[in-house]
């Protein structure tokens, strides 16, 4: 049994990890999957602190601090004072980011569409109540859209 589940964690990272580099070549923007989560977390959200944001996607400072250097001198983010406290940095997101998870997104609807064409739709389906299952095990309840 432990056998099969180690191999199913690696297959499992085998997959995710092949998915990242296939999108990293279809996706033009000189960024991440990190960053694109960190511009999905401001569209969704507006304006945060970095800590807030580090804190929600469980990111440590320091990497945090590179990402937001990283979208900041791509333009794709910009530093903003808190209009209630001056004192407070808040990370916004700019039009560009905002058209980058418009790629992000057409990218990942292409590279999904390729990846998951080979598997039925009761696959797809089995392949989807296994990953919810999992992540509601995880305490990260999952609300299909």
């Amino acid at each position: 049994m432990n056998d099969n589940i180690f191999k199913l964690i690696r297959a499992v990272e085998m997959f995710n990890n092949e998915t990242i580099v296939r999108f990293n070549e279809s996706y033009s923007h000189p960024i991440g999957i990190s960053s694109i989560l960190v511009l999905l977390e401001l569209r969704e959200k507006g304006p945060n602190k970095s800590s807030a944001i580090a804190k929600a996607l469980s990111y440590t400072p320091g990497a945090m601090t590179n990402i937001a250097n990283k979208l900041i001198n791509g333009g794709y983010a910009v530093r903003k004072y808190d209009e209630q406290d001056r004192r407070q940095v808040l990370l916004a997101i700019t039009d560009q980011g905002q058209q980058a998870l418009v790629d992000a997104q057409k990218a990942g609807e292409a590279l999904h569409k390729d990846l998951f064409d080979i598997l039925t739709h009761e696959e797809i389906r089995q392949f989807q109540t296994i990953y919810e299952k999992l992540l509601h095990h995880l305490g990260k309840g999952y609300v299909s859209p």
